[in-house]
């Protein structure tokens, strides 16, 4: 494993690497997650691939100092610095939760230059109301926001829907979990008001994947209450190369099987 920082303007992006194969993986974490996260996928993929794993705006080490919302063409130049640097034309690219998002992002942007394409649990295949209220609109950021250091309102909500079961349990359990503490909320707020221009167009992105003929692999947990099995099937229509693994988990998928699971079910060159 090696760690370094990749200079971005005024910012600093904190990047981990792991194996030393001839294909580049770029990797995107899932919220409140880092780099070092997937250090898990070494065993089974550092022959084949050379792992970079990057830490987003408020995660591990990296700081962003823009003094602006972070956008598609700040991830694309990111990717051709980390080419450039790497003497790469092409690479391959896993994202993972909220990565899963950023990574249909780029896939916007650099299609023509991506390899393989691996979304586990990707947010982003769906619009979440909540989400688009709180960071498209003022009056929903100005919400979000003093509910983050005012949090009264926002957990007598929850328990009352949990209760009238307009949720289900794990995202109930997920949202208590994310919110609990003045931290964690402060947290939720910045990478949520930070990231707000993330919205991959969904259509475009199969549309790009269809075109260039990207190799994807979407893997989901059964159990996985927050980001289901349900939305990969409707995502992949059958316009694009996709396989989909369901495996019988929930929605943390990191683990030192998974490297193995994305072997067997992705083509690697030699």
């Amino acid at each position: 494993m090696s760690s370094s920082f990749l200079p971005y303007e005024h910012s600093k992006f904190h990047t981990e690497s792991y194996g030393s194969g001839g294909e580049l993986l770029i990797c995107l974490h899932g919220f409140g997650e880092s780099a070092t996260h997937f250090a898990v996928l070494e065993q089974e993929l550092g022959k084949d691939f050379t792992i970079l794993a990057i830490n987003m705006p408020f995660h591990g080490e990296t700081t962003w100092r823009e003094q602006r919302d972070m956008d598609k063409d700040d991830l694309e130049k990111l990717v051709i610095k980390i080419l450039h640097d790497r003497g790469k034309q092409k690479f391959s690219l896993l994202g993972y939760s909220m990565g899963g998002r950023l990574a249909l992002c780029i896939v916007e942007k650099m299609a023509d230059r991506i390899n393989k394409l691996v979304l586990i649990a990707p947010d982003g295949l769906k619009n979440n109301p909540w989400h688009l209220f709180v960071t498209q609109t003022r009056w929903g950021n100005r919400i979000f926001k003093h509910t983050t250091y005012h949090p009264a309102f926002f957990f007598r909500l929850l328990t009352l829907t949990n209760k009238l079961r307009l949720i289900n349990q794990s995202v109930y359990k997920f949202a208590f979990h994310s919110m609990d503490q003045l931290q964690k909320r402060e947290l939720v707020y910045m990478v949520w008001t930070a990231m707000r221009r993330m919205m991959p167009q969904k259509k475009k992105c199969k549309t790009l994947m269809a075109k260039y003929h990207i190799q994807t692999l979407m893997l989901f947990g059964k159990y996985d209450r927050v980001i289901p099995p349900s939305l990969g099937y409707g995502f992949a229509d059958g316009s694009f190369p996709c396989h989909i693994v369901v495996l019988n988990k929930g929605h943390q998928l990191l683990s030192e099987t998974l490297g193995a699971i994305i072997k067997n079910n992705i083509q690697t060159e030699r």
